[in-house]
């Protein structure tokens, strides 16, 4: 990436990022969609994962419990794999995080608003 590419892709991470930390999951489905075009490789399936967790948690508001299980542990299984990917952002507590509401979906516990997943930037 030249220099212009890299600030835009930082800029629109950066929109992308605060879309998905406030809930607002489909807006933030739309951001990262749009980073997701013009990434390739693990970058491409870093953010494909967490599009796939922006959809499971707007699933899971809907109260679609089976469509948010799924998705999520998608792209649980996209990012676990990738996180020394450097995308300026904590992948390894994101996974942490993700792993511990997939336990509490699949188990059927009761989520409270500290169970929604937050991405944290380095």
């Amino acid at each position: 990436m030249d220099e212009e590419s890299t600030i835009n892709f930082k800029d629109s991470l950066l929109i992308a990022l605060n879309l998905f930390n406030n809930h607002e999951w489909y807006e933030a489905h739309d951001a990262f969609e749009e980073i997701w075009n013009f990434v390739d490789g693990d970058e491409r399936q870093v953010i494909q994962g967490i599009l796939q967790v922006a959809v499971s948690q707007f699933h899971l508001s809907k109260g679609n419990l089976n469509g948010a299980t799924i998705l999520l542990g998608e792209g649980l299984g996209r990012i676990k794999t990738r996180t020394k990917i450097n995308l300026g952002i904590d992948l390894e507590s994101f996974c942490r995080c993700l792993e511990d509401l997939l336990r509490k979906l699949q188990y059927k516990e009761i989520l409270n608003d500290f169970d929604k997943p937050y991405i944290k930037t380095l």
